[in-house]
């Protein structure tokens, strides 16, 4: 996945579930990797790493 799509995806989740975002990420890369689908779970990694940078720079 493009870097772009990625963090619209992370930027979309976030906005969804707020600060379990990050968890619903992990859920779903969990749940792909346990299916087989390895770049899909890559995906979500990487989703979650940049739902883990949005919320750093979402709190003061």
């Amino acid at each position: 996945m493009e870097a772009t799509k990625t963090a619209e995806y992370a930027r979309a989740l976030y906005q969804v579930h707020g600060d379990l975002a990050e968890a619903e990420a992990a859920r779903k890369a969990r749940e792909c990797d346990d299916e087989g689908k390895t770049r899909e779970a890559e995906d979500w990694a990487a989703v979650r790493r940049s739902i883990r940078q949005l919320r750093g720079a979402n709190q003061s």
